[in-house]
């Protein structure tokens, strides 16, 4: 199965994002893609974290996912969209209850042009060096629960995939979950900042591979933003051994690789370490 992980650097122009992921998503069906991987944030990443808040959707419906739908209808390709802000209901975790939170979510569209599945980031980012703070927990409510869908392969394969997000990459259970539930490929669409990317990103992704011996495709944020933040990075896709497939280190651009069922069933056959969980 021919998968693309897409990178972008997006900005505070909702439209004009819109508009370099579809060409992007357009230029993966081109090459063959059968299932492609839009970053988190795909559709804005604004001057603020309240940005987002502007322009959530309710789940569903609005432009955005109407983008996503009529953009996998068009190009024939399962689409992943990054992630989008949802809106939440007034009883989602929070960590001031009375403030406005949003779902930071995955959704995906099937050729078909239907939402087949939906994933809300379960952890929430938080980190200050004294010099770069974060705290995603002041705009965002925290997912509740893990996702997959089946995706039937034109390979003559029926993958199993798990969907993640960003932070996630640091909470391997949720992972192991996945690989318990029979997952063959996990999905870490992501916008890493470059301070914790530059020493963390491939090792966690590669872990997360190896451990599981499943597929990771990661799709990223890679560049400097409208807000002078500057992301990782580094969109790439993992064998089920840990070997790095492909990889993009910056820059807007799509990145490809076949994965092959044969090379899964052979590295879970000679090490079946899935088997051998104790606990």
């Amino acid at each position: 199965m021919k998968v693309a992980a897409i990178q972008m650097v997006s900005g505070a122009d909702l439209t004009a994002n819109l508009a370099r992921a579809h060409a992007l998503l357009q230029s993966a069906a081109q090459a063959g893609a059968e299932l492609a991987v839009l970053p988190e944030y795909f559709c804005l990443l604004g001057q603020h974290d309240a940005d987002k808040l502007t322009i959530q959707e309710p789940f569903g419906q609005g432009p955005i996912q109407q983008f996503l739908s009529d953009t996998a209808r068009e190009s024939g390709l399962w689409v992943v969209g990054g992630t989008l802000p949802i809106s939440a209901p007034e009883t989602a975790p929070a960590a001031e209850p009375s403030a406005c939170r949003v779902f930071n979510s995955s959704l995906v569209f099937s050729p078909t042009g239907h939402c087949v599945a939906r994933y809300d980031k379960m952890h929430l980012f938080r980190f200050d060096n004294g010099t770069e703070r974060y705290d995603e927990s002041l705009v965002l409510a925290a997912g509740q629960q893990p996702a997959t869908f089946d995706l039937a392969s034109t390979d003559g394969h029926t993958w199993r995939i798990g969907l993640s997000v960003c932070y996630d990459l640091r909470f391997a259970e949720l992972y192991r979950h996945y690989a318990q539930a029979g997952a063959h490929l996990m999905l870490v669409p992501s916008a890493f900042t470059y301070t914790t990317g530059q020493d963390h990103w491939e090792v966690l992704l590669r872990a997360r591979a190896i451990e599981n011996l499943s597929f990771v495709v990661a799709a990223a944020q890679g560049g400097l933003h409208d807000n002078q933040r500057r992301t990782w990075g580094h969109a790439m896709l993992v064998d089920p051994w840990g070997k790095l497939l492909a990889e993009r280190a910056t820059g807007p651009g799509v990145v490809m690789a076949d994965l092959s069922w044969d090379v899964m069933t052979q590295c879970r056959s000679r090490l079946p370490a899935l088997e051998h969980r104790l606990l």
